[in-house]
């Protein structure tokens, strides 16, 4: 027989409450498992897609380790030095640019910054800030990362539990539902299969779209001679995920640093807003019908307040949870809602006097 109503949610609601327990206490010593459980999430299909050419789960396992190696010494030998010599010239140079800027405004709209002006006093002022507090806040960020776990044993423990989970993976699901409630057990498959799908739709489509896109945005600007370009692809492509956000952060910033580097080169800032309107062609019309679908069910506002809220909370580890949390309260409000339109609360007399 079947627990009363009112056991099952004392029982449920402990275990939320130590599970967000964990994330508040733990969070710090959760991040390597959270972010080796994400990347072997995401590159599960991968292995099962290698499986039905015939291989063994071991050998898939095998061979995506191999290959993420070999992307990942590319990446720490070209990739990485590079964006971090960019991102220190950026902020060296801001003042720079912004001189320039005064002097722009200065010949076109010399009213606006005469010796004195409100205007004119912010942007020396965002200059001297930009270059003062930019390096200093590089500097914080790698050492807060430091002082949250150490990067040596996130940067080894992470890879060895995604290679432990994506080989097991399939064994763990298995597991897990031979786990669940034999009265519930129909009802959260169904709930954690569209959880699944929307997860592996927005993670795992986004996850590409960002990386295609943040690629394309960086070899393109580099090769009509954009400097930062990078930089400004590194940045377009993080900030994908959230629709229009990348190409107006990416496009504002990459034709603002063109508008100082080839002012009255038309052509060349012709190309770099051409770069942006390309990829924005390209990502409405090809990427993400493909690889994300139309309808994820994740509305950017939601994700937003997801990863404030997460990030607030729970700090880094919140934020990297806050995506998969919102996809499942998302499924899970949507079940609800079904519910309580069928439900008598909703319905009421009139909905019994009709049937």
């Amino acid at each position: 027989m079947a627990l009363p109503v009112r056991d099952q949610l004392k029982y449920w609601g402990l275990a939320t409450a130590l599970l967000i327990l964990s994330l508040w206490f733990l969070g710090d010593v959760l991040l390597p498992f959270v972010i080796g459980g994400a990347i072997a999430y995401f590159l599960d299909p991968v292995a099962d897609r290698i499986e039905e050419m015939g291989a063994s789960r071991g050998a898939a396992t095998a061979i995506i380790t191999v290959i993420a190696i070999l992307i990942f010494v590319v990446m720490a030998l070209l990739v990485v030095p590079t964006l971090v010599a960019q991102t220190l010239q950026l902020v060296d140079t801001a003042p720079a640019l912004l001189r320039n800027l005064q002097g722009f405004l200065t010949t076109q709209f010399p009213s606006i910054l005469d010796e004195g002006s409100t205007l004119r006093q912010s942007l020396t002022s965002i200059g001297e800030t930009i270059q003062s507090r930019g390096a200093e806040l590089l500097n914080t960020v790698v050492t807060s990362a430091m002082s949250l776990v150490n990067f040596v044993i996130l940067l080894v423990i992470s890879p060895v539990v995604a290679v432990y989970l994506l080989l097991d993976w399939d064994r763990m699901i298995a597991r897990i539902d031979d786990l669940l409630p034999r009265d519930h057990a129909p009802v959260i498959r169904r709930l954690a299969g569209e959880i699944d799908k929307t997860l592996a739709s927005f993670v795992r489509g986004m996850g590409t779209v960002c990386l295609i896109l943040g690629t394309y945005y960086a070899i393109a600007l580099m090769l009509v001679g954009l400097q930062f370009g990078l930089v400004v692809g590194f940045v377009a492509g993080l900030v994908t995920f959230i629709p229009y956000l990348g190409a107006l952060i990416g496009g504002a910033l990459a034709i603002g640093l063109a508008l100082f580097q080839f002012w009255g080169d038309w052509v060349s800032i012709g190309l770099v807003a051409g770069i942006f309107m390309v990829g924005q062609v390209i990502e409405g019309n090809v990427l993400t019908p493909n690889l994300v679908g139309h309808s994820v069910g994740l509305h950017p506002v939601w994700l937003l307040l997801a990863l404030s809220v997460f990030g607030a909370l729970f700090g880094f580890v919140g934020m990297l949870v806050a995506v998969p949390v919102a996809a499942a309260l998302g499924v899970v409000a949507r079940f609800a809602t079904s519910q309580y339109l069928d439900s008598r609360l909703y319905q009421g007399l009139s909905g019994t006097d009709e049937t």
